[in-house]
């Protein structure tokens, strides 16, 4: 069901700061997504990717609420990993499946307190 680590994202309250520091690193911008909160916040995420060209990326985010860092896990279909795994009643889900720009999400945490946002179709 897990695929690949996707990435992971981590906070930054300064998006050009960090990706100055990440590219001089060696990573490069792959994409950038920019959403306006009600508070009209614009919140912003961006992709880097690693020279190595099966690596997982790590992603910025800027949310003024969410500070904290996500793992990322591929799945093939999100909604169907949602219903397999709320079999299992040790799995406490924090976000349901909703759509995203590129597929769905779903966030969950494991028997073991960790939590991972699934993301794919």
């Amino acid at each position: 069901m897990f695929k690949k680590l996707e990435c992971v994202c981590i906070h930054t309250k300064d998006i050009d700061k960090s990706l100055s520091f990440y590219t001089s690193m060696g990573l490069k911008e792959n994409w950038r997504i920019e959403r306006v909160l009600d508070s009209g916040f614009v919140w912003t995420l961006v992709g880097l990717i690693f020279p190595e060209l099966n690596s997982s990326e790590l992603v910025l985010s800027n949310h003024p609420q969410n500070q904290s860092t996500e793992i990322e896990i591929l799945v093939d279909d999100v909604r169907e990993a949602y219903n397999e795994l709320s079999k299992h009643e040790e799995i406490e889900w924090i976000g349901l499946p909703f759509e995203t720009e590129s597929g769905h999400v779903a966030i969950m945490e494991a028997p073991d307190g960790n939590v991972f946002v699934l993301v794919g179709k």
